[in-house]
């Protein structure tokens, strides 16, 4: 679930409120272990959501860099590479493929 949470910080446009409540809605789904709560916890899992997006752009706002902001296309083309290397189909080596114990 928390692969979903992106950082937030130093983006050109900067995050949007929609962004930050979707990442507190992924930290409370995996703290709680719940992906929709009960009628029961419903109150509480949205308090919390609600709670931890305020922190969270508290949090943005104070932060400080001297960074140049990230694009979000140019971050968003990386992930989108890595993701493709780390779920190719790894390839065996003639070796491995053939090499037995006996």
């Amino acid at each position: 679930m928390c692969r979903n949470i992106r950082p937030l910080f130093n983006f050109e446009p900067p995050v949007t409120e929609d962004e930050v409540r979707a990442a507190s809605l992924q930290f409370v789904r995996k703290i709680s272990g719940f992906t929709k709560p009960s009628k029961a916890n419903e109150a509480a899992f949205l308090a919390a959501i609600g709670e931890i997006a305020e922190i969270s752009t508290r949090l943005l706002r104070s932060l400080e860099t001297n960074a140049p902001p990230r694009n979000r296309e140019q971050e968003a083309a990386k992930a989108k590479a890595r993701a493709a290397e780390r779920y190719a189909p790894k390839k065996q080596s003639t070796e491995t493929a053939h090499s037995h114990v006996h």
